[in-house]
């Protein structure tokens, strides 16, 4: 094969999309043109989501529509419980769990039967997938903690109904606004491993099913979620120490070690979504009083930045850096960071599934062959 070997495709273009910008040397991600901020601080999950898969924001009418329809299908069938509840026997991890009940979820699905390539038939799929996936989380996490479910709402908001089905009260203003905001900064950020996976699997007409059960395997994969979670570890860890957050992070440097939620692929300078997370960090802070996660990543933060000048040499905090401890006030579980990662990108998955079908060519790459060649062939009795 000619041309240089490009490992983990670092650079290569595979495809065009109208989906989500990221540039990552002026600290800005785009959704179909809108800036994150104005997004996160102006919009919905739910309008976010017809966004991306439209190409429009929805007017009143619209979004009545669309955020009606999804809430109505929130409810999952007892066969998908039943297998929740028989994986907490199994002490099965969350994403495994989602990855199982998203995968059942085509057994009742009403239009199961409808080919592939009808491609208003997957948008309606994809929002039974979108509306369900929270359902999917909530009732796993009550299972295994020897709680019954809480059949969800439709009289609450997408972000509102999850954290409602999670802890059984309805959450209050400052948590839904936070919630929904998380969800709309982690819907999409362009081709990353659990996307390109889902538009590979979708590029062969697979269902969408398949297509968002191959984003979460790739999803739950430590390289790709689970960062938020490892962040929230180090804190632990720290709140668990004789150390100030000072000495604590000094003596991190000072062995060479890496601090979680600091550094990204794609950004050289802070990342967007991070900035966004910290304030409502502040906010759920302040309405809670319970300031010490928020002390020791800013202290933290202040010295990397300020003191080893990270920034400089392009590595900031990421998202992941403010979002462990924003769920973590919310009062969810650590193990459901990623899946809660994987509950917000489903819409950004399905968004890459419905533009790349609409002008689709099978995804089939080579690799370039370094085994030996021109072997001798012994039959099984003369090796």
């Amino acid at each position: 094969m000619d041309g240089e070997l490009a490992k983990g495709l670092e650079g290569v273009v595979v495809a065009q999309s109208e989906l989500s910008d990221i540039d990552g040397a002026a600290g800005t991600l785009l959704y179909r043109g809108y800036d994150i901020e104005d997004l996160a601080t102006g919009a919905s999950y739910e309008e976010v989501l017809y966004l991306l898969w439209t190409g429009a924001l929805p007017t009143e009418e619209e979004f009545e529509a669309f955020t009606s329809a999804m809430a109505t299908e929130r409810s999952v069938d007892d066969c998908v419980l039943d297998t929740l509840d028989a994986l907490t026997s199994a002490d099965e991890r969350p994403m495994a769990a989602l990855r199982t009940g998203v995968s059942m979820l085509s057994t009742t699905d009403p239009e199961g039967d409808v080919a592939p390539r009808d491609i208003e038939a997957a948008k309606r799929k994809g929002r039974r997938i979108v509306a369900k996936t929270p359902t999917i989380l909530a009732a796993y996490d009550r299972l295994r903690r020897g709680k019954e479910p809480v059949a969800p709402s439709e009289e609450l908001s997408h972000a509102a109904n999850f954290l409602y089905m999670l802890s059984g009260e309805k959450p209050g203003a400052v948590a839904t606004e936070t919630f929904d905001m998380a969800l709309t900064l982690h819907a999409d950020h362009g081709l990353n491993a659990s996307t390109f996976t889902a538009m590979v699997v979708a590029s062969t007409f697979a269902d969408v099913y398949s297509s968002v059960t191959g984003g979460i395997g790739a999803l739950s994969g430590p390289l790709h979620g689970g960062a938020n979670q490892d962040v929230m570890q180090a804190l632990f860890d720290l709140d668990e120490s004789d150390m100030t957050a000072r000495e604590w992070v000094e003596d991190v440097v000072d062995r060479g070690e890496r601090v979680p939620g600091w550094g990204h692929r794609v950004y050289d300078v802070t990342d967007p979504r991070a900035t966004l997370l910290r304030g409502k960090l502040q906010d759920l802070a302040e309405a809670s009083g319970e300031t010490r996660w928020l002390d020791y990543t800013t202290t933290i933060s202040e010295y990397l930045v300020d003191e080893q000048q990270l920034t400089q040499r392009g590595v900031a905090p990421n998202v992941d850096f403010y979002s462990g401890s924003v769920y973590y006030q919310l009062g969810i579980p650590i193990d459901m960071y990623t899946p809660i990662f994987a509950m917000a990108r489903t819409g950004g998955w399905l968004a890459h599934v419905f533009e790349y079908q609409a002008d689709n060519r099978l995804i089939r790459p080579r690799a370039e062959y370094v085994g030996p060649r021109q072997r001798s062939f012994a039959p099984l009795g003369e090796r």
